[in-house]
């Protein structure tokens, strides 16, 4: 056969076996979505959300998927997931059920619901692995649009890499920038703020990211008539669509059931993606969603019979099936009906026995351990005085029908409980083996909050060198130390409202542009949320940012994608993906109801799983910034702002100096009360020791620098053992951060065994602080008040030589 001859026959048969395996991808994808619905509605799952529907778009966008590309996506990209072989059909199944096992479900290990997605960024020494040897997804998340805020950071991560001539040699990481970042949403969800906000921001930057848009029609229940202006997110934002004179977004328009329109669509636009960073929408028409939103109800509710036909017609899996059926290539026809019909048969079966294997390997771990629990409790039954009630509870554990761990477990607590008091060696080994369950299963569920390696909480301090009288503003430590830091990392970059240009509203950044250029010293447009979002985003793909908000009031705007998302990557993930971003805002003590917030209490019980440290002044927050950049934590420095004028000793040792994270400091010490604050309200404790002092009231004070972790070595309650006394100040609101602290004290640190009288709190008012100095003398703990607070605690102990004041 001649060579051109050849080249043909095997490029027909190529062309050929590629459909034929996109075909029995969505028909993997679909059967998995079938029966994933039908194991939940069973018992065996709690709920069910699927990407059936979806299966062209997702095929034809896997294609143009390439090693080192990033995936910020929706949950229902199963099918996607599955075409760049990141996910197979028995994972599929292990993470609708929640095998608690990375080798089951290796990407949260059963601490998310199927359909969310993740790959490893860093391998177990906490060192980045090669990501360009990867197709890459980022960690999902649930909340609608969540997604879109660390888009802008992966997207713009291409961008640094691409035009920082420094950063070239950072192979591993980027290969000169020619990555796309690819966000996946479904239409209804486009109406979520952190969706505008993020398209805003990739378009105004001009970052590689393909946005897909999969228009189902509906959100839930409701059409998208009623979800987004002219009912089509395109037409919507068809103002960004690019220009000659102006930059902006290429947008493309396709349909779900359309294969070859589809397979054009998307090489067209990630090719430009890719070639000129120029940000893509692809909006997705006419996608079905053949078992409508989720398992928690069914579509026919809400879907007219016009619409039910209308979807059943257009399905994408029944139209491909047909194009291919008619099809011809090269005068060539691909499959016959009767073939396809065997692929679906042949892929039911392999989808049902991949299930089975799944279940098999879930439900044996549980049934291994309800069978062990069994004969303890049968054994204990033969040697206790309860023998009917345990033979009972023995029944019905295995009269249980697809048990879950918890019902072993609830049937063992209740024997121990049942037979308290009584001693046999059959009591003590079920006792054992719950309480070695128990660390089994901590590992299991509550683990990897922060990482193991390279953790924040095993950088030691060392405190600043002090060789000189000079003193300067807080500011300048605070840029001193920052330009080390700069020099010394060039995946170092910072941004955030009027951080570039003018270094800062504050000055701290005073220079730095000019000395490090643009691309690391960046101003940022007025959006928080995707501020934020940026910074987690580049700090995935193994830059280190500090992301900015101007003032700690403003962090609201960003504390939803802060909870939802940095907190538990490290969590979600099972200790696979990190995020080390660093959030840098400034609060406390500025006059007026929108920039003088202290809202602690919010913060510290929506962001478990970041660091939140509290600076008395910069010093400490330098050597803040010098802890969290040696760690793969993120963390949260609040700059008091009330310090950036303020005069401190100048250190000689920038850069290197640290704080240790949870450890407080006692800053001055005493023998009556021990008080304990932070940050600027820290400072006006130190004003009212020394009017304490005049009364011959000796203070021991405390600043306990950071509130995540908080007093790891229990400093506080060894200072109790001495005063007996505690006060906390705090200018949250009352039950804020100081409820908080209370409960570490009492409660954890045991500190009540030493008080001598009650605790006693001040904090704030229950309102925003009202405008002006004398709105903040009012609303806010005074000098003064904490004066007063201490002395009336001396007072009631010793009314003779404390007499009322």
């Amino acid at each position: 056969m001649p060579v051109k001859e050849k080249k043909r026959e095997d490029s027909i048969k190529q062309y050929i076996e590629e459909i034929l395996n996109d075909f029995k991808l969505a028909c993997r994808s679909r059967e998995a979505s079938l029966l994933g619905r039908k194991e939940v509605l069973t018992g065996k799952a709690k709920f069910g959300i699927f990407g059936d529907g979806k299966e062209l778009a997702q095929i034809a966008m896997a294609k143009q998927f390439q090693k080192g590309d990033w995936r910020s996506g929706y949950y229902r990209d199963q099918t996607f997931m599955m075409a760049i072989d990141k996910l197979d059909v028995s994972s599929f199944f292990a993470g609708v059920y929640a095998h608690a096992d990375l080798k089951h479900d290796p990407h949260s290990g059963g601490r998310q619901m199927g359909g969310h997605y993740t790959t490893r960024n860093v391998d177990d020494d906490g060192e980045f692995l090669n990501v360009m040897e990867s197709k890459n997804s980022s960690a999902c998340i649930s909340p609608t649009g969540g997604q879109m805020p660390r888009l802008v950071g992966l997207g713009l991560a291409s961008k640094l890499f691409r035009k920082n001539k420094a950063l070239h040699g950072y192979k591993h990481l980027s290969s000169k920038g020619n990555e796309v970042a690819f966000g996946t949403i479904g239409d209804a969800s486009t109406s979520e703020g952190p969706f505008w906000e993020a398209m805003n921001a990739i378009g105004v930057m001009q970052i590689p990211v393909a946005m897909s848009v999969w228009d189902d029609g509906y959100g839930i229940s409701v059409p998208k008539e009623f979800q987004t202006t002219k009912g089509s997110i395109s037409e919507a934002l068809a103002g960004f669509q690019r220009t000659e004179e102006n930059p902006g977004f290429e947008i493309f328009k396709t349909k779900g059931w359309d294969y070859p329109h589809l397979i054009k669509t998307y090489k067209e636009a990630i090719e430009l993606c890719r070639k000129e960073h120029v940000p893509v929408l692809i909006h997705v028409e006419e996608v079905t969603q053949p078992q409508g939103h989720s398992t928690s109800g069914s579509h026919e509710r809400y879907k007219s019979k016009k619409r039910l036909q209308w979807e059943e017609e257009f399905d994408c899996v029944a139209h491909f099936k047909q194009w291919i059926i008619d099809f011809e290539f090269e005068g060539q026809k691909i499959a016959s009906k009767k073939e396809l019909d065997a692929i679906q048969l042949e892929i039911k079966e392999e989808v049902k026995a991949a299930q089975k294997k799944a279940w098999e390997a879930f439900s044996g771990e549980i049934k291994n351990e309800l069978n062990t629990a069994h004969a303890y409790i049968v054994n204990m039954a033969s040697q206790s005085a309860f023998a009917e009630e345990l033979n009972t509870y023995a029944k019905r554990l295995k009269s249980t029908l697809n048990p879950f761990k918890k019902d072993t477990f609830e049937v063992v607590r209740e024997a121990l409980v049942l037979t308290r008091g009584e001693e046999s060696n059959s009591r003590s080994q079920l006792k054992d083996w719950l309480n070695n369950q128990q660390g089994i299963n901590a590992k299991k569920f509550n683990s990897k909050l922060f990482s193991d390696a390279k953790s924040a909480l095993d950088i030691p301090e060392l405190k600043p060198l002090i060789e000189g009288d000079d003193h300067v503003d807080g500011r300048i430590i605070l840029r001193e130390n920052f330009k080390i830091l700069f020099n010394d990392n060039p995946l170092l970059t910072t941004f955030g409202e009027d951080t570039g240009h003018i270094g800062g509203v504050n000055q701290s950044m005073e220079g730095m542009q000019d000395m490090f250029g643009s691309l690391r010293v960046m101003d940022t447009g007025i959006r928080e949320c995707t501020i934020v979002g940026q910074g987690i985003g580049m700090a995935m793909r193994g830059m280190r940012p500090i992301a900015e908000i101007q003032y700690l009031d403003y962090l609201l705007y960003a504390i939803q994608i802060m909870s939802d998302d940095l907190a538990t990557v490290h969590y979600r993930t099972n200790g696979q993906q990190i995020a080390p971003l660093i959030v840098r805002t400034r609060g406390h003590r500025l006059e007026g109801i929108w920039h003088s917030g202290s809202p602690m209490g919010m913060i510290i019980n929506s962001l478990r799983g970041i660091h939140v440290c509290v600076p008395r002044n910069m010093t400490e927050a330098a050597g803040m910034y010098n802890t969290l950049l040696q760690s793969n934590d993120p963390g949260l420095i609040i700059e008091p702002l009330n310090g950036y004028r303020t005069k401190e000793p100048l250190p000689s040792n920038f850069g290197k100096f640290t704080v240790a994270l949870g450890m407080p400091e006692v800053i001055r010490e005493g023998e009556d009360i021990t008080m304990v604050s932070y940050g600027s309200t820290f400072n006006l404790c130190q004003l009212a020791a020394k009017r304490l002092e005049e009364m011959d009231i000796d203070v021991e004070l405390i600043d306990v620098r950071t509130l995540l972790p908080f007093d790891r070595e229990h400093v506080i309650a060894q200072s109790l053992e001495k005063t007996n006394k505690l006060m906390i100040v705090d200018e949250d609101v009352s039950g804020g951060a100081s409820a908080y602290i209370l409960d570490k004290v009492l409660t954890e640190q045991k500190g009540y065994y030493h008080l001598d009288s009650e605790p006693v709190t001040l904090s704030a008012k229950d309102h925003r602080p009202a405008y002006s100095s004398d709105g903040d003398y009012f609303s806010k703990p005074s000098i003064s008040d904490i004066f007063e607070r201490a002395y009336a605690i001396m007072s009631e102990s010793d009314p003779h030589s404390y007499p009322d004041i």
